[in-house]
């Protein structure tokens, strides 16, 4: 059975965790929920 994790916020911590979960464990299904037009990230 596949995992999944669901992240509320788009903000520069929702990515961060996100990445850092799908790094730990690179078969988790991850998706990211934002209210806003766009997801935070830092090039």
């Amino acid at each position: 059975m596949s995992k999944n994790l669901i992240v509320i916020g788009g903000g520069a911590g929702g990515p961060s965790a996100a990445a850092e979960a799908k790094r730990a464990d690179p078969s988790l299904t991850v998706t990211i929920m934002e209210q806003g037009e766009h997801v935070s990230y830092a090039a």
